[in-house]
This record gives structure tokens, C-alpha cells and sequence, in this order.
């Protein structure tokens, strides 16, 4: 598209900004207001701090005539020490560019046009609020673009838990009164042995990993408070449900053996699985290749989590992965980040824009595809409730 080169400058402009100022997760004051302030520019009424969260927005675009309505989500969390080493400099301005690109044609074709900016994908991801509190009603499309070392179409994620366990005792001195004491690190010590020994009896697709993250004080005083933090991880939501039960019955079994009392927690938010759309997905793959993308590859398989898969359960979505010629590139470190600013990742940043404008044109003017990305949606809805 024409228009996408002709503002190329000032959407590297907007990446490097988002790269140079790097933001933990609900803390991307400047992140935020720069896409904000482009947005509001080009016309689009902007809500800010929208699910309670200071740095989340909703920019809207709407045409005089009826249509679908396209949402974009913006990502712009950095990680801590390393920066954006996972990309969302690049998604935040891939959806915001693409929402804005997009606006300029909405006259014609009717619809509107919706840019979200959803905070803290890397911890506490705030489309899970959106997904749960309404946001999404009324959209026909959810789209973003991630970066990564080669192009993929639109996969899976796994379902993701993040539970606290604390265990309260009794300190005691060691060796002079043990008999006295309850001790809470023996509680979390036979919480990881009940985990360990539950790995042999799950399905290949479930991930699970954790720390202590207190454990004592000192060898000569038996610990009165013990801390672990698990992520609980499967391909399917109902099926992580039965995993986080059993090991809720072992950490209570840990607490009846050693006299601990128990306290679990949710510390993150809880993803779903991702479950793409395939009628949106091929019609975006299709634009990629036509934007300059030499080959897309099928979609890897997803041993990660994202919140977007929140949202595809509530809205037909896609998330996809633009390449930066980068083969057997490692996301979440300080390499992948400088490739993102790098002309790698200029060129993949204007074909991702391109890829998602006209996919969101797409739907917009044909309708037979928004009958099948819809129809599909709700077969797996069903599938989905009646599992």
C-alpha cells in the first residue's frame, strides 16, 4: 500500500521512540501516550485507562456507513534489564500504523476501526480483563503481529496458571528444640516431590516449573514461612484445570504432613490457549507473502502462553509472526531486541503494517470471508462448551 511507504519514516520513528524507552508492564507511561498521540492525530477518539489499568487505551475510528468492526492490539511492555527484547516496540507500531492506515479507506467501505492498547503482555496481561469485562463485543476480528527469527502463520499456545503456594509454621532452634517447631520449607520441599512424581502421569503438553522463593532465614532456626511460584502450563484450558487440581491436592497434602498451613494464590493472571482462526489466518498469510514475504511457514507448535489466546476465545483471532531474517532466533534477550531496530526490522515492520491493513480491508469488503471466519468461530465455540 502506497500510503504505509509514504509514512514509513515516521512509523520507525514511533518503534525506535517505544525501543529507546523501555517500560515494565503497567508501566509504559510514554509507550502508551506515543501511540495515543499518533492515534488522536489521525482522528481517532482515544479512551484512556480503560479495565482499570493506567497505561491500557481504546481508540476508535468509525465510518457513517455499517460494517465489521477490525480491532488491532497494541503491545508495548519491555522486560526487565534486557528492553524489548520480545518485539512489542514493533507490535505496538504494526497495530497502531495498521489501524491507522486502515482508517483512511473506512469512508468507502464502511465498519470502524478499533486500536487497543492492552499493558503488561509479559506478566499481568490486560486483555484478559478486556476479554472478561466486554471489551471485545461487538468485534468481528482481533489481529496482531509478533516478530520472531522467520515468518509463521497464526498457531497455538498453551493454557498457563501462575500459582503462589505459602506455607506458615513454627520456628524453632534446630538442634536444640525441633520438636518444637513446624517446619515450612519441608511443607514446599514435599510440594515439589509431589509435583515431580505427578510429571509421570500427564500428557506430553503440560509444562510445569517453579521456585522457591523463600525459603528460611538461617540453617540453625526452622523456617516459620516458606514460598514457591509455580506456572502451571497445558494445551487446553480444561484439561490444565484437572492438572491444577491434582497438584492443589498435593500442596494440601504437604500441609497435613508437615502441620503447615496453606495458602494458595493466583499471582499472574491466567491465560487460555490460543485458538486461531483459520479463514482470518489465511487471508492474512496471503497478504504477508503479497506485502514481500518471501516464505511463511507453518505454524510451529506453541510451547509458550500469551493472553491473546483469551481473547481468541471470545472473538475470532489471529496472532501470527512476522520474521527478521533471523533463523533460530531466541526471543526475550538484548539480540533480538536490536534486531528490531535494526533495517531487518524497519522491513518487517512496513510488511506487517501492510499485511494487517489489508487483511482488515478484507474483511471489511468481502463478505463471504467474514461468513466463514464467523462460522468457524462459532464451531469452535461449541466445540470448545461442548468439551
Amino acid at each position: 500500500m502506497e500510503l504505509t511507504d509514504k509514512m514509513k519514516e515516521e512509523f520507525y520513528e514511533i518503534s525506535e521512540y517505544i525501543y529507546q524507552n523501555p517500560e515494565l508492564g503497567d508501566k509504559e507511561y510514554k509507550s502508551s501516550q506515543k501511540l495515543i498521540t499518533f492515534l488522536k492525530d489521525h482522528g481517532f477518539y482515544v479512551e484512556k485507562g480503560i479495565v482499570n489499568r493506567e497505561t491500557a487505551f481504546k481508540a476508535v475510528f468509525k465510518s457513517d456507513k455499517p460494517g465489521p468492526v477490525i480491532a488491532y492490539l497494541c503491545e508495548y511492555d519491555a522486560l526487565p534489564e534486557i528492553g524489548h527484547g520480545c518485539g512489542h516496540n514493533m507490535i505496538g507500531t504494526m497495530s497502531m500504523a495498521a489501524g491507522v492506515i486502515l482508517s483512511k479507506f473506512v469512508s468507502e467501505t464502511g465498519g470502524e476501526i478499533m486500536v487497543l492498547g492492552t499493558p503488561a503482555e509479559e506478566t499481568n496481561g490486560a486483555k484478559v480483563a478486556m476479554a472478561e469485562q466486554g471489551v471485545f463485543e461487538g468485534i468481528d476480528a482481533a489481529m496482531m503481529v509478533h516478530p520472531s527469527g522467520q515468518s509463521y502463520e497464526s498457531g497455538e499456545s498453551l493454557a498457563m496458571d501462575a500459582i503462589e503456594f505459602e506455607y506458615h509454621g513454627k520456628t524453632s532452634h534446630a538442634a536444640a528444640s525441633p520438636e518444637k517447631g513446624i517446619n515450612a520449607l519441608d511443607a514446599v520441599l514435599m510440594l515439589f516431590n509431589g509435583i515431580n512424581a505427578l510429571r509421570q502421569q500427564v500428557r506430553q503438553d503440560v509444562r510445569m516449573h517453579g521456585i522457591i522463593a523463600d525459603g528460611g532465614v538461617a540453617a540453625n532456626v526452622i523456617p516459620d514461612y516458606a514460598r514457591a511460584q509455580f506456572y502451571f502450563r497445558a494445551k487446553d484450558r480444561g484439561y490444565l484445570n484437572e492438572i491444577v487440581e491434582k497438584v492443589k491436592g498435593i500442596a494440601e497434602g504437604a500441609s497435613r504432613m508437615t502441620g503447615a498451613e496453606l495458602k494458595m494464590n493466583n499471582y499472574e493472571l491466567s491465560y487460555d490457549d490460543m485458538v486461531t482462526n483459520h479463514a482470518l489466518s489465511s487471508a492474512f498469510t496471503a497478504n504477508l507473502k503479497f506485502a514481500g514475504v518471501d516464505e511463511v511457514k507453518q505454524a510451529s507448535k506453541g510451547l509458550g502462553s500469551l493472553d491473546m489466546g483469551n481473547v481468541s476465545h471470545v472473538v475470532p483471532a489471529i496472532h501470527p509472526y512476522i520474521g527478521l531474517d533471523c533463523p533460530g532466533l531466541i526471543g526475550h534477550t538484548r539480540e533480538m531486541a536490536q534486531l528490531t531496530v535494526s533495517e531487518q526490522g524497519k522491513r518487517a515492520l512496513i510488511q506487517g503494517i501492510k499485511a494487517l491493513a489489508l487483511t482488515g480491508y478484507d474483511v471489511l469488503t468481502d463478505r463471504d470471508l467474514l461468513e466463514r471466519i464467523k462460522a468457524e468461530f462459532y464451531e469452535n465455540s461449541s466445540g470448545r462448551v461442548n468439551g
